[in-house]
């Protein structure tokens, strides 16, 4: 990570720090090249610099910005507004919703749903996604987000009790049941978590997972669940039986990963209120990196993100098509 170059730790602390436009191409530029300007069409590029903080790519004859090829591209907002929709997203433990940030912003609800949405996808960053396993007990565990069915909106209620009705694929909303519900399994090491969203927690699709993340060999420690039991051919697996009352066995538990299954319901429940399966990946990402990096102070996860904002393009039409 690149040293921070402006310090601050508050809101107010922001404004000054970044007070005009100028201000934010600098230090986006710094994060961004630290003074070796590379050109997003052409790597290894000659460039030169023009007016109005533009470079041209005499590899390609094309013009370019500190802008171009990242999640600011063809947005009309100025930076401020994006350091500050940053700096408070990162900042909240539970997030913001879109309601509220375009309030903080007087920008349209519609504006900051999209900017929200750009960010989270800077929020997969690499770094907290490699094969972990050197570092002591791996703990892994599943989770599901939805709520009680008497609890939705009327239509999707009518929806479940007719299919019980008619005794087609009943609902059985509470439990394991991914009928209304969408499953995700993570796993916690040496304090950063890992977590995905899968169609299923059978034992497949749970094996598949921590064998991508978790070198063979390593100690594997989950609940009584028996889609993990077949994890002994290739690891130390140990267990702790939750249906007995169970948590802790010979000084192995899973605290941590429902720990951070706790954190991210909060955040969905009471900011987010719904989100939808497929956009619940991003609000996983979203989670998992405010967690893993919550002993940096603000300004530092700040730059971090600002320094991952390269090379990623989500275009609204491609956003709403997920929806």
């Amino acid at each position: 990570m690149i040293d921070t170059i402006i310090s601050f730790k508050s809101i107010f602390d922001l404004l000054k720090a970044f007070p005009n436009e100028q201000t934010c191409i600098i230090h986006l530029e710094q994060l961004r090249w630290n003074g070796n300007v590379v050109s997003p069409f052409l790597e290894g590029s000659k460039v030169y610099k023009c007016k109005n903080n533009r470079y041209k790519c005499t590899g390609t004859n094309s013009y370019f910005n500190v802008r171009t090829n990242t999640i600011f591209e063809d947005t009309k907002l100025p930076l401020q507004k994006w350091f500050m929709a940053l700096y408070i997203f990162s900042s909240h433990k539970k997030g913001i919703s879109s309601h509220q940030l375009a309030k903080d912003l007087d920008i349209t609800q519609k504006s900051a749903w999209f900017v929200l949405h750009r960010l989270r996808y800077t929020f997969e960053h690499p770094t907290f996604k490699k094969v972990v396993g050197d570092s002591g007990p791996t703990e892994v565990d599943e989770t599901f987000i939805g709520g009680k069915e008497s609890n939705k909106h009327k239509s999707r209620f009518a929806q479940a009790e007719k299919r019980e009705a008619k005794k087609l694929n009943p609902v059985n909303n509470q439990g394991r049941s991914t009928e209304t519900k969408t499953a995700v399994v993570g796993l916690v090491q040496a304090g950063s978590v890992i977590a995905k969203v899968v169609p299923d927690t059978k034992g497949k699709t749970l094996q598949k997972f921590v064998r991508d993340y978790v070198k063979a060999g390593s100690i594997i420690v989950s609940d009584d669940w028996k889609g993990y039991v077949t994890l002994r051919k290739d690891y130390t697996h140990e267990s702790v039986n939750h249906s007995m009352g169970e948590y802790s066995r010979d000084g192995f538990n899973t605290n941590s990963i429902e720990g951070f299954w706790s954190q991210l319901k909060r955040g969905v429940y009471g900011i987010y209120h719904h989100v939808s399966p497929e956009h619940l990946q991003a609000y996983v990402d979203e989670f998992t990196l405010r967690y893993n990096t919550r002993t940096l102070t603000a300004q530092h996860r700040f730059d971090l993100v600002l320094g991952n904002v390269a090379g990623k393009r989500l275009t609204y039409q491609n956003l709403i098509n997920k929806a």
